[in-house]
């Protein structure tokens, strides 16, 4: 759907400027949407994975961890695909306010594809570099979008997701260094067209939430507060938007409609997307990069 056929239906969560500046920009903060009850019940199956996390030594594929992780002082970065570990998370992704979100932005019929919960520990929780999503998971157009919760209030000493306001009119990059490797990121010459004096730091209080098109250049800066900075993400597209490659990790609920039914066809947008290394192809995550001591990111602040 067009984002002027969208932009004609009525919403049912957002403002209409905030929608126009969605479509404008390429992103929209909405402050405090998650009320205080949803926030306390994901904070508790949280803290339960938290806990989990001090009997695992290794990175696995539930968790990834960070540096200095430990059983007395846990550290995690990711808890991979948390839509399938626990009922909530799906709950939310599929029911929450966000949904209602997704359909103000996508149009009537909205199709999950996956999420994360990424955590940014405290005291210098891992860098994001620059990077676009949708090189990571290529679909028949570019309308896919991102959809974070705050979990707690987030300031700027705890590495906000920072965005590129109108990166997604832009081009799209490799995301390969100079010898044609995957690195995910943006190479320092990508970076010279990018307009990092204008990057929007994206705070908020717990129940926030920020909405970026897949386009979008953003990062984030290492966490130098005491406290975490989780990061609940979902990923969504409208009904006529498919994934063309398989997720790495794949999710049984992907494709899922959490909104509207299956249109039964695609849109196709004609511009070109950079293709990830394919799963069987010798794809090694960014993870992996970063405990090789390599520099990495994990895709989305």
């Amino acid at each position: 759907m067009r984002p002027e056929e969208v932009l004609e239906r009525p919403p049912k969560v957002l403002g209409q400027r905030q929608r126009e500046q969605y479509f404008e920009d390429g992103y929209v903060v909405i402050d405090r949407l998650l009320s205080q009850e949803w926030l306390v019940r994901i904070d508790e199956v949280s803290r339960r994975f938290i806990e989990s996390s001090r009997e695992v030594s290794e990175s696995n594929g539930t968790y990834y961890l960070e540096a200095g992780h430990s059983s007395e002082a846990p550290r995690l970065q990711r808890l991979n695909g948390p839509v399938e570990k626990d009922p909530l998370y799906w709950q939310v992704a599929s029911e929450s306010p966000i949904v209602d979100v997704a359909e103000d932005l996508l149009g009537p019929s909205v199709r999950f594809h996956h999420s994360k919960l990424n955590f940014k520990w405290s005291g210098g929780g891992a860098e994001i570099k620059w990077h676009q999503d949708i090189q990571f998971w290529p679909h028949t157009d570019y309308s896919p979008l991102t959809i974070g919760i705050y979990l707690d209030d987030v300031d700027s000493e705890m590495g906000p997701m920072g965005i590129v306001p109108r990166s997604h009119r832009g081009p799209l990059f490799e995301l390969r260094d100079a010898a044609g490797e995957w690195t995910g990121y943006l190479s320092d010459d990508d970076l010279e067209e990018v307009s990092l004096d204008q990057v929007s730091w994206l705070e908020g209080a717990a129940g926030s939430v920020t909405v970026h098109n897949c386009r979008c250049v953003h990062g984030s800066v290492p966490n130098q507060s005491d406290r975490p900075r989780p990061l609940l993400l979902n990923v969504y597209s409208p009904g006529d938007s498919v994934p063309i490659t398989p997720l790495v990790a794949p999710l049984a609920k992907s494709g899922t409609m959490v909104r509207g039914e299956d249109p039964g066809w695609v849109q196709l947008d004609p511009r070109p997307c950079p293709m990830p290394p394919l799963p069987g192809s010798g794809y090694r995550s960014v993870f992996d990069r970063e405990r090789e001591g390599r520099h990495g990111f994990g895709e989305t602040s």
